[in-house]
């Protein structure tokens, strides 16, 4: 079969420099794909191009943001918060990992350890996984109590709306994929030595828990997808197109103005 007719607008995009790069990365001459393929990368970057304004708006007004990457193992949350800071200022933006909590922290409140994460004004704090370990990783594995957890659900909702009420946005993404998807990606992980390392305890008892995490999940989601903090679940079984539904969701959810030049 030939390939389909291709219009002005899509040769003008096959002539450009992002055009010939598609063309040429793949060994067999694909037209149709190409066009796929810059039609997204053009797409990413207008998106991209609207969170350095989202965060210019940010650090010149002292605004305060805080974004939550939940989801699956292996769902792409840290790729997708790589894509999210690729171009923006890296002076303005950090990203929350945390470990295992320390003996102290263990006899702290909570939320305290967060609360010390928290951005000041004119900075955006990207959470890679965050309190909700609480709601859905520590109960499955079994590395919080039946207290503990029904503690969490009683305050949660009163601290974010703490946290909103502080002049603060708060969105809550969550990165969902298939239960035949995690395990497509986990045996490429487990085959290659340069990530091996990548896999834990933990994500490897996702597949055997899945339908465990998939009960907790959904307690999660009807308890704390409140008006004032709701959820955004981000269909993650294609990397690229989750990342790019990730951050048009940040850019459409805060409501900044751009910045004209003089």
């Amino acid at each position: 079969m030939g390939q389909k007719k291709i219009s002005r607008t899509q040769l003008d995009m096959l002539n450009s420099r992002y055009g010939l790069y598609h063309l040429l990365k793949h060994k067999a001459l694909d037209i149709e794909q190409a066009i796929e393929d810059i039609t997204f990368t053009l797409a990413m970057r207008k998106q991209q191009e609207k969170l350095i304004h989202l965060q210019n708006w940010v650090i010149e007004h002292d605004k305060k943001v805080i974004i939550l990457f939940e989801g699956r193992d292996v769902a792409g949350k840290g790729g997708a918060i790589k894509k999210i800071t690729e171009h923006i200022n890296p002076r303005h933006f950090r990203v929350a990992a945390l470990s295992i909590p320390t003996e102290d922290e263990q006899k702290q409140w909570f939320f305290q350890r967060y609360i010390r994460q928290l951005p000041k004004p004119g900075e955006i704090v990207f959470f890679d996984r965050s309190w909700y370990n609480r709601a859905v990783v520590e109960p499955v594995n079994g590395f919080c109590t039946k207290k503990e957890y029904k503690r969490f659900l009683s305050q949660v909702n009163d601290f974010e709306k703490m946290v909103v009420q502080s002049d603060t946005y708060l969105l809550k993404l969550f990165f969902s994929i298939k239960k035949k998807e995690q395990a497509r990606r986990f045996a490429a992980i487990e085959a290659d030595p340069l990530r091996q390392w990548q896999l834990t305890p933990v994500d490897r008892q996702a597949q055997t828990l899945w339908d465990v995490y998939t009960h907790y999940e959904k307690k999660m989601f009807a308890h704390t997808n409140t008006a004032i903090a709701p959820w955004r679940v981000i269909d993650a079984n294609k990397r690229d197109r989750a990342r790019l539904e990730a951050i048009k969701y940040i850019v459409d959810s805060i409501p900044y103005t751009r910045k004209m030049k003089p």
